[in-house]
């Protein structure tokens, strides 16, 4: 999760949504990649495919064409397998489902992407095409527009859905700078010690120009070789082409494992999965971050002084597991008085992300505000000492998260340990909570009156919900 200043990295500007795709005539090919055993999911059920275990009354895969049909997408690919009959006769072409449905059999092992190459070679897919490729054993809920108008936009010859995770230390974790992706990091890569949540979803937006790019000979899949879409296509390509990450804070969870499996499926029963789509209102419970999730030592300049509270993660997995969003909001003057570079101030927060998701929490968005209104600092950066509308306790940071996530700020809560914190939530129209317990800023002046006073993060987030 990248360190957002203004704008979400998905949001650039008013122009998503502007040219949208509208019409089902423009919706882009759907490929579901179906061919898989399921391993670690078989003692659950081993006489089905994976895609085809049954979830909350539905196969998985079936949850994932009917939410893209409701959105108006018509065209179908699935690449079949492992007891790819069962899959063919249950969907059939697709008529029973409101859309269109082919498939491609793979005889011989190819690969995760070894199909789209004998696809793309038999016409399947066209030139110049962009189409979704997706896993067939994932439940989500997204946007689709969305996404695909994002990956329009920067002109890319792929977008990963990426989003913070409970287990980000056994994903595949992305590098990003302003979203465009400079390193993929799978699971058996030394990812070093601190690394931002961005895990790859296994969904994606793909163009026929990757495959060109790639330089494998459509002829050698399968006679020759497996081709991995991540390690043998997208990783090699990043340095010199525009392979883009779009984060997202929208349910996306793979049901690979038994315990993953029942966590999804009363998921769905609760209606979380549907409710996490941006189409929907969000609400969010807001964070500020020094003394109310890491230990507070007045301005934080050395990464090694980063300690997270206790209690810390706890709390902030029980939001997780709520379906309301976690998003941090921090002034970081440090930054304008020259005493922490952005570089800096990101192996903090990776050092954060890192740490929460070693407890299974995460938070699905970070606003700061680098700026200062007082010169005079050694080293200050001068076009950041301003009086800018973000740096709390104005609302400005809660306000455009409110517009990057579609939030209902009257059902939010802002959390925090000083008076600032109280007055830029109680602007924006938040609730609010000022914390006592560690002695840091709550003392601090300001009229502002929070909704409740707790000791710490834990104790507020258990009221709250």
């Amino acid at each position: 999760m990248a360190d957002q200043t203004y704008t979400h990295p998905n949001l650039i500007e008013d122009n998503i949504g502007k040219d949208s795709i509208g019409t089902e005539e423009r919706k882009p090919l759907v490929i579901f990649s179906a061919g898989g055993k399921g391993t670690r999911i078989q003692s659950l059920n081993s006489t089905v495919p994976k895609p085809m275990i049954p979830i909350a009354g539905k196969p998985i895969l079936q949850w994932g064409i009917e939410n893209l049909v409701s959105q108006g997408y018509k065209r179908f690919i699935i690449t079949i397998s492992y007891m790819a009959e069962q899959i063919e006769k249950y969907f059939g072409d697709g008529s029973n489902f409101g859309c269109s449905i082919e498939y491609f059999y793979e005889d011989i092992a190819l690969g995760n992407a070894g199909a789209l190459y004998k696809l793309w070679q038999d016409g399947k897919i066209g030139e110049g095409e962009s189409f979704l490729y997706l896993i067939a054993d994932a439940i989500f809920s997204i946007d689709f527009d969305r996404f695909y108008d994002y990956h329009v936009f920067h002109d890319a010859i792929a977008t990963s859905f990426t989003h913070p995770n409970a287990h980000p230390y056994d994903s595949s974790v992305l590098v990003t700078k302003n979203n465009r992706v400079t390193g993929w990091l799978m699971k058996e890569d030394d990812r070093g010690q601190w690394y931002h949540n961005t895990v790859n979803a296994g969904l994606q937006i793909l163009t026929t120009d990757l495959l060109k790019l790639s330089r494998i000979d459509p002829v050698s899949v399968g006679s020759e070789r497996k081709v991995d879409l991540d390690r043998d296509v997208l990783k090699p390509l990043i340095p010199s082409h525009s392979i883009y990450s779009y984060e997202s804070s929208e349910y996306c969870k793979d049901a690979g494992t038994p315990e993953r499996f029942h966590a999804v499926e009363e998921d769905i029963k609760n209606g979380r999965v549907e409710a996490r789509n941006l189409i929907h209102p969000q609400k969010a419970i807001f964070l500020d971050r020094d003394g109310t999730i890491n230990r507070y030592v007045g301005f934080l300049r050395d990464i090694n002084d980063f300690e997270l509270l206790p209690g810390a993660s706890e709390a902030i997995k029980l939001i997780n597991s709520s379906g309301w969003l976690v998003i941090i909001v921090t002034n970081q003057p440090v930054i304008a008085r020259g005493e922490v570079t952005t570089a800096q101030l990101d192996q903090i927060h990776c050092k954060m992300e890192t740490l929460l998701g070693a407890e299974g929490a995460y938070v699905d968005g970070i606003y700061i505000c680098p700026h200062h209104p007082h010169a005079g600092y050694p080293g200050e950066v001068p076009e950041l000492k301003i009086d800018c509308d973000c740096r709390k306790p104005k609302p400005g940071l809660l306000l455009t998260a409110a517009e990057d996530y579609n939030l209902r700020l009257e059902e939010s809560w802002m959390i925090g340990d000083s008076w600032r914190d109280i007055a830029a939530g109680s602007a924006a129209g938040c609730k609010t909570v000022l914390l006592n317990g560690d002695g840091s800023e709550s003392s601090g002046s300001g009229d502002c009156t929070p909704d409740m006073i707790c000791d710490n993060l834990l104790d507020a987030v258990k009221r709250i919900l």
